[in-house]
């Protein structure tokens, strides 16, 4: 078995997964700086969001150091970050549902996504990347599963910084889903790489691109089930919200 095949990567294939993550990482905070400077996002949130917002950019640098770590032999400290990454994860599990519930509760949902589809699909997407990053976790001692499957949950974070960068109005009814599609570029890059190098592509890819899609369409049925009628109302009961429609689209913002 040679030192560059899936199952026992080199330091090419740990240069390039830095080089993804790298990317992935400057396309991710590109999104939010742009709406920033463009006027549409400011500082005057409620204190939840900036503690979401804290929260997975602190994120998205832990998950850049430790391909950056890798790619330079730094076996020791990588294991290090990699316990704090996991305490991480899960004030992420807690702070991600709360922001998208405060939004939905206090109507601050954007006027390009129903409140109860959005109320389904964020802690969708955040509970999913968790389970592949559990899963790499798992398997870390597999050095070609453990580094592609935290390139696919990283990937299926990436939604909210891409929908900033896109024209989500003009996406319709499925903007949400879109914007979490184009993300799986990267795992298509990888593939591909993996098809030249090793000479076929590591299942990890397909894996974390196909529970992207089972998840985005488990959303649309629950969404616009009963079930998904009675998360709403229970959600919001007792808040400014109470007794609104769900499936309807907020208003847009006063030009």
């Amino acid at each position: 078995m040679s030192a560059d095949s899936p199952s026992a990567p080199g330091q090419g294939d740990l240069r390039f997964y830095r080089t993804m993550v790298t990317a992935m990482a400057v396309l991710l905070v590109a999104g939010f700086g742009l709406q920033l400077a463009m006027g549409r996002s400011s500082f005057g949130a409620p204190p939840v969001v900036h503690l979401h917002a804290l929260v997975f950019m602190g994120w998205v640098v832990i998950v850049v150091t430790q391909a950056w770590l890798a790619a330079g032999g730094q076996s020791r400290w990588h294991r290090a970050v990699g316990g704090l990454a996991l305490a991480w994860l899960l004030a992420m599990l807690v702070v991600g549902p709360l922001v998208t519930i405060a939004a939905v509760q206090t109507g601050r949902v954007p006027f390009f996504f129903q409140p109860q589809y959005l109320l389904l699909a964020d802690p969708a997407m955040l509970f999913g990347a968790a389970g592949l990053v559990i899963a790499a976790v798992i398997l870390r001692r597999d050095r070609a599963w453990h580094p592609r499957l935290q390139i696919g949950a990283f990937m299926m974070l990436m939604g909210p910084g891409i929908g900033r960068i896109i024209p989500m109005p003009l996406l319709g009814a499925h903007a949400f889903e879109i914007a979490s599609v184009v993300p799986v570029i990267f795992p298509l890059i990888g593939m591909a790489r993996d098809r030249r190098v090793h000479g076929k592509a590591h299942p990890a890819w397909i894996w974390s691109i196909a529970l992207l899609a089972v998840l985005l369409i488990a959303v649309r049925l629950v969404a616009y089930s009963p079930a998904g009628d009675a998360v709403y109302a229970a959600t919001v009961a007792g808040s400014p919200s109470a007794g609104s429609d769900g499936r309807a689209y907020p208003p847009p913002p006063p030009m």
